[in-house]
This record gives C-alpha cells, structure tokens and sequence, in this order.
C-alpha cells in the first residue's frame, strides 16, 4: 500500500477486534509480544473490499476483508490470498501475503494479512495535488502499459495458476453473469442498459487469447515506487483475478480511462487522473497496448462497452447496498447515476462504433 495519505480512522460500523486479531497475528508469527501497541487505521480509496493499515511495533501490514453486509457472489479472501500466493514466485509486482482466515469469529469476517508496499498511488485528487506534469503523464502511462502487458505475458500454467478459472468460454459467461447481476441490483429505469445487454450478446468475440487478467487494472491500483514514475512497485486489488480474454482486460481499464476530450459529466462521474495533460486517448493506449502486446484488438467497441458496463454493474451493486442500509459511506450516494452514466456512454460508442469523442 502507498504512503498514509489516503489513511483514515476507522469508519464508525467497520471497526475490527483488536484483541482477537493481535492473539491471531501472535499465533501466526506476525508478532512476538501481545503487549505490543497495535494502531489501525482504513485506507479511503476504493469502492469495494475494507483495507486496513495494522501498524504494531515496528512493522506495517495491511488487512484485507470484505465488506459488511457483501453479496455472497465476489469478496473471497480466500481466492484473493491464493491467487497472490501463486504471482508472488512469478510476478514481481504481486505483495508479498503472509496468512489466510476463514474464521469469521475473529473480525465478523474473512480476512487475509499481506506486507504493506511504499511508494505512490494516483488518485485524481492526488495527481492535482502534485502538479503531476504532462511530461511524467507520458512516462506514467507507459509504465503502466508496460506492467499490464507484462501481467498478461505470465505463463499462468508454469506458475501452476490453471485452477484459477476456465478461460474456455469466459466471454460468454461474463456478458451472461454480469447483465443477470445488473437486473438483480437495478434501483433506477436505465433504458441504455437493456440495449446494451443485448448488443453485447449478439456481438460477442468467440475467439480469442487465453491468458491471466486482474480484471481492475488503472491508475489508483498500482503503486509506483517513486515520483520517476519509471517502476510499479506493487498492483493491488486482486479480487477479480482469472483466466480469460485479456482484452476484456484492456476493456474494463479502458472504461475508467476518461480523458480531456470528454464532456465534464463523464469527468466528474468517471474522476481519473487521466483527464489531465499528457496522457494519451483510449484509442492511444489501444494502440500502445497492441505494440507491445503483439494482440491485434479487432473487436474494439465490444471491448469498450464491456468494461463501462461492468463498471456499471459494480457501482450499481455497492449503490443498492447504500440503498438498503448495508453501507453508510457517503461517497456511494451517487453511484446510481455512475452506473447510469457508464450504460449510457457504452450504448453511445456502440452506436457511433468508436471509443474517444463520444459526445
């Protein structure tokens, strides 16, 4: 995790037994004295798992768990740790994970402990703050292409990740799975869902690579290790993680990818650094990505529409748990209408078949 700028103390609700988990961190030899202060502070960025910073004596871990009141479907921990505990050996840029509990007696839910990563996260409001100059946008975003081709580059069966998911048919099964959980979590009339569903299921790529994809690669998921922005340190969030198509990869990073060109409504609705001077369009990054990649990218709106509609889905679930009452963070009262933009904005680049100038 980065530096303690994006730290808070712990939202009223989300707090953890701090008794219990230091007997846990003591019987797993994360800590040799039960004496030991334990300080524990939230990490405020991010829409979905509940991160933590455990700070004890002289080391720094961060604590994964899921959400209160969490559909069942998404939020393993225990996926997550495995995933992480077989990229660690092959994929430099995966944080190291120490011990998995499935043991919902001790903090109200599953949890996992991993080493905390230095360096720097951008966030739009941090990459503002910074002044980040277009000059390092430019060297930003290819280092982050860079570390996505590599990620896609893994040799999943060599690092005995086969069991991570069936690539055969992946496609398929996500426009299915994630139109059938958008229906279960719909509050608010959005035609251009609906449209887009369908769209989606007629224009379907039926082949296509097969490779290892974290499914939430942007900006705010890695950690840069300094301001040269030359190296990522760490990428985060692995939740998602499987086998599948990587351009369906490509597509969800591409869905929050807003830019200068954008009307401000996808600005303010998608907030990313990339709307600021010297990073490149979608189209750009496309082009970068098939560089480097050696992919040709044919099906490129479907891709596109995908990811903004999975975005879709995602906030529209967190918003009818806000909804409800299984959530009170404020920042969730307005992902109706984020949800709401993104099958819009899908639906427009589907009908103008392209995925920069969409308005």
């Amino acid at each position: 995790m980065s530096s303690k700028k994006n730290l808070k103390p712990v939202r009223e609700g989300e707090e953890l037994d701090e008794v219990r988990l230091k007997n846990f961190m003591l019987e797993h030899g994360l800590i040799t004295r039960l004496d030991t202060e334990l300080e524990v502070h939230q990490f405020t960025n991010g829409y979905s798992n509940l991160t933590y910073l455990l700070q004890i004596g002289d080391k720094e871990y961060v604590l994964r768990r899921p959400p209160f009141a969490a559909p069942k479907r998404g939020h393993d921990m225990g996926r997550e740790f495995r995933v992480l505990q077989g990229l660690n050996p092959v994929y430099d840029k995966s944080p190291k994970v120490h011990v998995f509990n499935a043991d919902t007696a001790i903090i109200g839910g599953s949890f996992y402990i991993m080493d905390k990563v230095d360096g720097e996260i951008l966030t739009y409001k941090s990459a503002l703050k910074k002044q980040v100059s277009p000059k390092d946008f430019k060297t930003i975003s290819n280092t982050w292409t860079n570390a996505f081709v590599e990620f896609h580059n893994i040799d999943y069966e060599a690092a005995g990740l086969s069991e991570l998911g069936r690539p055969q048919g992946y496609v398929e099964r996500q426009v299915s799975n994630w139109g059938k959980q958008y229906l279960t979590a719909v509050t608010d009339e959005v035609p251009a869902a609906k449209k887009v569903m369908a769209w989606m299921e007629e224009h379907q790529p039926k082949e296509y690579d097969h490779t290892i994809i974290h499914n939430d690669f942007k900006y705010d998921n890695v950690v840069f290790k300094d301001e040269s922005w030359t190296k990522i340190s760490a990428v985060l969030d692995w939740e998602m993680c499987t086998l599948g198509d990587p351009l369906m990869d490509l597509g969800t990073s591409l869905g929050y990818w807003t830019t200068a060109t954008d009307p401000e409504f996808m600005k303010q609705g998608l907030p990313s650094p990339t709307v600021m001077e010297g990073n490149p369009s979608r189209t750009e990054i496309v082009q970068q990505y098939a560089l480097k990649s050696g992919r040709n990218i044919d099906n490129l709106t479907f891709y596109f529409a995908y990811g903004l509609f999975k975005i879709a889905v995602i906030a529209q679930q967190i918003y009818y748990r806000y909804k409800h009452g299984h959530t009170s963070d404020p920042k969730f009262a307005n992902l109706n209408q984020a949800a709401a933009l993104c099958c819009n904005t899908a639906w427009q680049a589907i009908q103008k078949n392209k995925i920069d100038n969409l308005y």
